[in-house]
């Protein structure tokens, strides 16, 4: 194997005039005459540039030419290369020359030989290898392919003496230092991590730990494992290393830890990172006996952007909100996105509630700036709830809890604000859970009801029709009207399922209606998750299938909101429910987007006349007075809603709506008592106008 000589003393023979004007150089000619195989290689080029008889023979090469001409680095491996050119390069430097066992293989035949490689400097100044074979070298096939192993593999391998010098290098290693001569101790960039290695040798005489070293390529990460060992070559006490570059795997380590703690989107910190890093934060302030608050942000309406513009306008927009948010921020806050539209700030003040308050105002202001994505002018404001540490929780998990609740309250205040917690904010949130639990148990247990509110002809005071409208049979209360838990249904996903029994009983009901004689038209409100299932069409024909309900007397009912959004589905739903025989109606309009292009697009029947503007009958009437005449100009059905006393109705009939509905005539009452209204109705005469 490789061992370091003194030194090279590289051939210089003095060359006479009668030999230069020969043009050979008089060294060649020193050492053609002696007997063992000699040549000389050029690492540039790849080439032997010389060669003795004795190495002719060897090389199987019938003249000097004849061998000068063989590309040696066509058949050279990459290792082998390397390692010529670390020959190079250290003779440069050190003058030293290298014996190793080597095989060479002229014309594929496999020849091993103890060589030594010491420098040979060429007529145009460049260092050559004198390649000098001291003989034939007979090893045993497993040791041999053990030192080709040595040559070839990407694994560093260096024995080092007592004092952490280099006896040998494989070319890995020797690749690896920065000087041939390089202490082993000068490589570690953390001297405790050497010192480790050493106490590890000394107490177990092996040693394995993953550090940063320096090499030639820079600084890397390697696997080090050492064992205590002799030098073959002297007896001494030595070490032997081994040292596995895995540097890659550290990085991909460091990618998959940064991922795992930050937002790919807008690369915040994510959630992991907040219940991890945010309490270590806390730790600190409390133990310096500083004050910290919580502020949580959500964006108001922040997926009508996503319906409305796509996905990708929505990434963009938070993308934009992240940089607004650091920008506003001090090097020592923290923000992190919690997901979605959902950002958390961390502040530490020790004048807190003053700071934070200023604070707020300021990102209320920024993040409502307008903005251009996708060729439209974009705005959205932002709830913010507060919550002091340590006032108002000590953990962060509580804190969190806290600032949402305050959150919450922002946004019921009308949003754009921020709210502070305060304590009745968890007696409500305690409340809404009770509600939410029972809720996800009242539709197997049977608690929910159809209540129906009659729709009755403008003129002749007849019902023409009900409005399916739910009701809660909560045990140990009251009814519970659907504006208190329709919408904690629509946030906890019950929606679809209650959804779907509520247009089951409906159709039940109007068959059993119809069998009597009262073939009644009902109205039955289609949830978003309803409207928005790709299940929709399916479940509306299975339900046809299974009442047996005459679709045309199910009116299905939407609202403005749930049109917004992609174009191309809303209509293939619409339309698909038409096919069905379904009759569509547009409730609430005017309260929304109001955008009458949806009167024309998209194939209604009816419209309803939100209540609100009945309402307001005695201050004003020129949107219900449009709609009105909207309506009659497209063709299409009209209902009011909330019709209260004879004055809104006499306005109605003067204007030509078709059918109302409101207390005037009757509440939402059981189906029991609802055909008693019927009956009590054509009994009657139409109310005096």
């Amino acid at each position: 194997m490789q061992g370091m000589a003194a030194r090279s003393h590289q051939l210089g023979f003095v060359c006479g005039v009668g030999d230069r004007a020969c043009g050979i150089d008089p060294r060649l000619m020193v050492l053609g005459r002696l007997s063992q195989a000699l040549w000389v290689f050029d690492v540039d080029t790849g080439r032997i540039h010389w060669a003795n008889d004795t190495a002719l023979g060897l090389w199987h090469a019938p003249t000097l030419d004849a061998l000068r001409a063989r590309d040696m680095q066509a058949d050279m491996s990459p290792a082998v290369a390397a390692r010529l050119r670390q020959y190079q390069q250290d003779i440069i430097d050190h003058d030293v020359s290298f014996s190793e066992v080597w095989t060479i293989y002229p014309l594929g035949v496999p020849h091993t030989l103890r060589l030594v490689f010491s420098g040979f400097p060429l007529s145009d100044g460049r260092m050559a290898l004198l390649c000098e074979v001291l003989g034939e070298h007979r090893i045993d096939p497993e040791n041999l392919r053990s030192a080709d192993a040595l040559i070839h593999t990407p694994v560093m391998i260096t024995l080092y003496n007592q004092h952490a010098r280099g006896l040998y290098r494989n070319p890995a290693a020797r690749e690896s230092c920065f000087d041939l001569l390089e202490r082993g101790v000068r490589r570690f960039v953390d001297p405790l991590d050497a010192r480790s290695l050493f106490q590890q040798l000394k107490q177990r005489g092996r040693a394995r730990l993953v550090s940063r070293v320096r090499t030639a390529q820079g600084e890397r990460w390697h696997d080090i494992s050492a064992q205590q060992c002799l030098d073959p070559a002297s007896g001494q006490v030595a070490c032997l290393v081994s040292e596995v570059d895995i540097s890659d795997l550290k990085r991909a380590e460091a990618r998959a830890q940064y991922l795992a703690h930050h937002d790919p989107l807008t690369a915040l910190p994510n959630r992991q990172f907040v219940l991890n890093r945010y309490q270590e934060r806390l730790d600190a302030i409390r133990d310096k006996g500083s004050a910290a608050a919580l502020i949580f942000i959500d964006l108001d309406r922040f997926k009508n952007i996503n319906d409305s513009l796509g996905h990708a306008a929505g990434d963009q927009l938070l993308i934009l909100m992240a940089e607004r948010l650091r920008a506003e921020l001090r090097d020592n806050d923290l923000v992190a996105r919690l997901g979605g539209d959902e950002f958390l700030v961390l502040i530490e003040s020790p004048e807190i509630r003053e700071h934070v308050a200023h604070l707020a105002q300021r990102l209320l202001r920024v993040l409502g700036r307008s903005v251009e994505i996708a060729a439209t002018d974009v705005q959205v404001t932002a709830s913010l709830g507060i919550c002091v540490f340590p006032d108002n929780g000590h953990d962060i998990h509580t804190l969190m809890r806290h600032a949402d609740l305050a959150m919450y309250r922002a946004k019921d205040g009308g949003r754009d604000r921020m709210a502070w917690f305060d304590q009745d904010m968890t007696r409500i949130a305690d409340t809404r859970l009770a509600l939410e639990s029972e809720l996800r148990h009242a539709l197997h247990r049977g608690q929910f009801e159809l209540h129906y509110q009659p729709v009755v002809d403008i003129r002749s005071n007849a019902v023409v029709g009900a409005e399916a409208l739910l009701r809660w049979n909560r045990p140990g209360h009251d009814l519970v009207p659907p504006s208190v838990f329709i919408p904690i249904c629509e946030e906890c996903g019950l929606m679809d399922a209650i959804g779907d029994w509520v247009l089951y009983e409906a159709a039940r009901q109007q068959v059993r209606w119809a069998a009597d004689g009262c073939d009644l038209r009902i109205a039955v409100n289609l949830s978003v998750m309803q409207f928005q299932s790709p299940h929709l069409l399916d479940s509306c024909r299975e339900m046809l299938d299974k009442t047996r309900c005459d679709p045309g007397k199910l009116e299905l009912e939407v609202t403005e909101s749930m049109l917004l959004g992609n174009d191309e589905r809303t209509v293939a739903t619409l339309d698909g429910l038409r096919g069905l025989g379904f009759r569509l109606a547009i409730d609430d309009f005017g309260t929304g987007y109001s955008n009458l292009a949806y009167l024309q697009r998209y194939p209604f029947s009816a419209l309803k006349i939100d209540r609100s503007f009945i309402a307001a009958l005695d201050s004003g009437t020129p949107i219900a007075e449009l709609v009105i005449s909207l309506c009659h100009l497209l063709g299409m059905d009209i209902v009011a809603e909330g019709v209260e006393n004879a004055h809104q109705l006499e306005w109605l009939q003067q204007r030509n709506c078709h059918t109302y509905q409101g207390f005037l005539f009757s509440p939402a009452v059981s189906a029991g008592d609802f055909m008693a209204r019927v009956t009590d109705a054509a009994a009657t005469t139409p109310p005096a106008i």
